[in-house]
């Protein structure tokens, strides 16, 4: 029963509804009831049906006061959405993905209620005794890899707890609205210092615009909730659409700012009308991902991209992942125990024009943006792995000892 005049806490709400059984599915894991499954069938399910599988997200959504029948368009995405948000930031549950069951007909997760969490002690991963979630990745004096492997001060947790996700609709477009990707069943490593349950922290991506080749804006970001790329600013009046306007924006440079034919600039600025809505990309623990908002089309390259000789295009409105991060941490410690090369991290997108092009070299484009997420940096730079530095430089720049602005 909910208190008088109170509302309960998750932790209180859900041990009511798991103790109500109202919910299929929803029970407890052990008799000691310290630890709960919660159904988690994905909506694309051809056997998914949202009256049943959708229930227990929209009654928090209900309680939350975030859906009102016959005022608010049903959104089981996003009433999903709101409840892994608010069990991951959190400190009273722990998921354990070793009890997972998400590939069988009536998928589930397990969660593990905490007893007696003090706030001001970081949530340990079940596994970091031998995680890579020991090394902290914040800007710092480096470490050799044997002083990572041992290090039990500073974890990525600790930076978890310090930015915990946010409960608005910026962060759920970030962290929700991406298909769940399944669990990678990796056999075990000799060297078990790479985790694809490792929580990335280092949010922040290089960014650079080049025109026709030439880089016009280089940009470190600094928001946690990503960075939207268009032509002007992100329009007032619309956060059902975009949610708050919490990422950094970067807007396209006049055509003027690099020297240019008189009719490359005028179909540049011709095609910088098309690009107002931009993209917004960010970097998530689960990987990178980018939406496209803009009319004009966007298309990319990438470790994850489908084609490396032919086009790639965004679709609009949809969310689209560029690099998955547990088969890069998966990839990277191939690449340290001398299995594989040195993964790749770097992400092109090119606007309005077609995207890889054999016929067409990058620098001929009219306009593109080089990202690189720093944590794939620092990483490799960690473990030496190369002149990752000088490798980064070339990758995201074409020219070098070119004017450069900052904005």
């Amino acid at each position: 029963m909910e208190k008088e005049g109170a509302k309960l806490h998750l932790k209180e709400w859900l041990v009511a509804q798991i103790e109500s059984g109202k919910y299929e599915g929803l029970c407890w894991e052990d008799e000691g009831k310290t630890m709960f499954r919660i159904p988690w069938k994905h909506a694309a399910k051809k056997d998914y049906k949202q009256t049943e599988d959708a229930a227990l997200f929209k009654a928090w959504a209900v309680y939350k006061g975030k859906y009102k029948e016959g005022r608010d368009k049903a959104d089981p995405t996003m009433w999903k959405t709101r409840l892994r948000c608010a069990l991951n930031k959190s400190t009273d549950f722990q998921e354990i993905p070793d009890r997972n069951q998400l590939d069988i007909t009536e998928p589930y997760k397990v969660y593990r209620i905490e007893q007696d969490v003090c706030p001001s002690k970081p949530a340990v991963h079940p596994q970091s005794k031998y995680v890579f979630s020991q090394v902290n990745l914040s800007p710092g004096i480096p470490c050799s890899p044997k002083e990572q492997l041992h290090s039990q001060k500073e974890t990525f947790q600790a930076q978890k707890e310090e930015k915990p996700c946010a409960d608005d609709l910026m962060r759920e477009h970030m962290y929700c609205e991406v298909t769940e990707r399944k669990q990678l069943n990796l056999p075990p490593a000799p060297i078990s210092f790479l985790s694809p349950a490792l929580n990335i922290t280092d949010f922040r991506m290089q960014v650079r615009l080049l025109y026709n080749g030439q880089t016009v804006t280089k940009v470190t970001t600094q928001s946690p909730d990503g960075c939207f790329i268009l032509q002007g600013h992100v329009p007032l009046g619309n956060e059902q659409i975009y949610g708050p306007c919490t990422a950094q924006q970067l807007s396209f440079p006049s055509p003027g700012s690099v020297p240019l034919p008189a009719s490359m600039a005028e179909a540049m600025n011709r095609l910088l009308c098309h690009l107002e809505r931009g993209v917004l990309l960010w970097v998530a623990p689960d990987g990178v991902f980018i939406k496209r908002f803009c009319q004009g089309r966007v298309y990319w390259s990438g470790p994850l991209a489908q084609h490396t000789d032919r086009p790639n295009k965004l679709d609009r409105e949809k969310t689209c992942k560029l690099l998955d991060m547990p088969m890069f941490l998966n990839d990277l410690q191939n690449s340290l125990q001398g299995k594989g090369p040195i993964p790749s991290y770097g992400i092109e997108l090119c606007f309005g024009e077609e995207f890889p092009d054999p016929n067409v070299p990058k620098t001929k484009k009219l306009i593109m943006a080089h990202v690189v997420p720093l944590f794939a940096v620092e990483l490799l730079q960690r473990f030496s792995l190369g002149q990752t530095e000088e490798k980064h430089q070339n990758l995201t720049s074409n020219a070098e000892g070119k004017k450069m602005s900052e904005d």
